[in-house]
């Protein structure tokens, strides 16, 4: 009784066993399995300080801790900068007001320059005119001078032979002295119109000179302006130093590595943290040449992650590299001089996480993935 109780307990055994051995067998016919399992990152970005170099003074991360896209990092102490910006503010303000004032002046120039050089060449044109019309009096003045002159010397002679009365003479000569003192009194008025003239051509000569003052005005209110443009362009590039001085994420991610040190000097561009972009990361299988028949881009694989034995993941073949891994080693193998051992080569495939907690997920990790084989592509 107790040998047949042993000899089906056996034969139980066998089947059980059989069983077991059947499905392992079969598992690893469907399945592509191996261990040569690591998290990778498809961005992956050390930031620093962009253009500003200085001391540390916080750092608000560490190494794991998620980050949102914009988040302050770390800052530097920007005291050199605000100096710098408080500087170029006084002397953009002193040419400012410079401008300004020249500005000021140059209108009041330019509105009395007008107002005086239109009166001066309308005065020299109004006295030029009047001049005209005066000498041509003085003409005809000295016209009848000269008719009068002659009316004298004819009255003379009949006066002295008697024949004509000392009154008709005395009319003459009255006419004369009359005519004389009027041509006086216009050649009096001509000299002060030649004086008004004079003043009229020295004020549009002075009008010439203050045209060119202006010019040099202009100028210098120009280079004031390409002064203070340069100045703004300056203080624009202080203020964003000084916004540089605060370090921001530039993604949503995880901290990887942190470089800085607290009252740590840097210079511009040294990497303070290591950030991993969120829901970039992927499964990176170096799977045997063994193994590698029926794995096709699309096929559907399981991922289990020795950091958390208990959490299951899940992925799609993404990409299958052409070249084998040992082709990218530093000292590949060389073959040339016939010497050559059978080693079972590793060829690196790409799976996309499609399943799981990736907030978990950390560059690095191993573990252990099953690639459902397939007949082709999916």
């Amino acid at each position: 009784m107790k040998r047949n109780i042993a000899i089906f307990v056996v034969i139980i055994l066998l089947i059980v066993f059989g069983i077991i051995s059947f499905k392992w067998i079969k598992h690893r016919m469907e399945y592509a399995i191996t261990n040569a399992v690591f998290v990778e990152s498809d961005e992956m970005s050390n930031v620093g300080f962009y253009r500003v170099s200085g001391k540390i003074i916080k750092l608000f991360k560490e190494e794991g801790d998620l980050v949102k896209k914009g988040e302050i990092l770390a800052k530097l102490d920007d005291t050199d900068y605000k100096i710098e910006l408080e500087a170029v503010n006084k002397k953009l303000e002193s040419l400012k007001f410079k401008k300004l004032q020249l500005e000021d002046k140059l209108n009041r120039i330019k509105k009395e320059l007008n107002i005086n050089e239109n009166i001066a060449i309308l005065t020299d044109k109004e006295v030029e005119k009047s001049i005209e019309a005066l000498n041509q009096n003085v003409k005809e003045i000295d016209a009848q001078l000269n008719q009068l002159k002659l009316d004298e010397e004819r009255y003379k002679r009949l006066f002295e032979k008697g024949l004509l009365p000392k009154r008709k003479l005395e009319e003459v000569q009255t006419k004369i002295k009359v005519l004389t003192e009027k041509k006086n009194s216009v050649l009096k008025n001509i000299e002060q119109l030649q004086v008004k003239k004079e003043k009229a051509q020295k004020n549009i000569k002075l009008a010439k000179v203050k045209k060119l003052q202006i010019k040099e005005m202009e100028k210098a209110i120009q280079s004031l302006s390409s002064q203070i443009k340069e100045l703004e362009k300056k203080k624009e590039d202080t203020q964003n130093k000084i916004k540089y001085t605060v370090l921001k994420a530039p993604f949503d991610g995880v901290i990887a590595k942190k470089f800085g040190t607290l009252g740590t000097v840097i210079r511009a561009g040294t990497p303070v943290y290591s950030i991993i972009k969120k829901n970039s990361f992927y499964i990176k299988v170096l799977l045997e040449e063994t193994k590698l028949e029926g794995v096709h881009v699309g096929n559907k694989a399981k991922i289990k992650l020795d950091a958390y034995p208990d959490e299951e993941f899940e992925g799609k073949v993404k990409e299958i590299n052409p070249a084998s891994a040992a082709k990218f080693a530093l000292v590949p193998r060389d073959i040339s001089a016939g010497e050559f051992t059978k080693i079972a080569q590793r060829i690196p495939v790409k799976i996309e996480i499609t399943k799981g907690k990736m907030e978990l997920l950390r560059v690095g990790l191993g573990g252990e993935v099953e690639i459902k084989k397939s007949d082709k592509d999916e």
